[in-house]
């Protein structure tokens, strides 16, 4: 199957309410994940179709470290469909100190969702992860 990785540190410019970020931060990590996908399967961007289900599980502040990972889960003619989660792998500790912060020893799920990205019939230039032939005639 298709995967796509990513770490991120939330900046301070993610703070929506204050002290946490939009999850609206995080479904952008999870719109570059799905275009890595299909340009790994694909040879192409796609464009974002729909998400099936999307769930916030816990906050992001500024400051968390987050690991963030897809999964191609099934692929018809021009659709993929992705899972995505995000988890939670270092944290903030405002408590202890404005820099203060913490490795998590068990990270924590703070968000996951299944969406579908399209790339159409013309646009596809590769047969599965990594796949050195094009399929594009000259």
């Amino acid at each position: 199957m298709t995967e796509a990785f990513l770490r991120v540190r939330v900046g301070s410019e993610d703070a929506h309410y204050g002290t946490i970020a939009a999850g609206a931060f995080v479904m952008q990590l999870f719109g570059d994940l799905a275009t890595e996908i299909t340009v790994r399967r694909d040879g192409d961007e796609g464009l974002l179709r729909a998400y099936e289900s999307v769930e916030f599980l816990a906050p992001v502040r500024p400051g968390d470290f987050l690991e963030c990972r897809a999964r191609m889960i099934r692929e018809g003619k021009t659709s993929r469909t992705f899972a995505a989660e995000a988890w939670k792998v270092v944290t903030t500790r405002q408590d202890l100190g404005e820099s203060a912060a913490d490795v998590l020893e068990e990270p924590v799920l703070v968000a996951r969702a299944v969406g579908t990205t399209v790339v159409q019939a013309h646009l596809q230039r590769k047969t599965g992860a990594g796949a050195g032939s094009d399929r594009a005639s000259s």
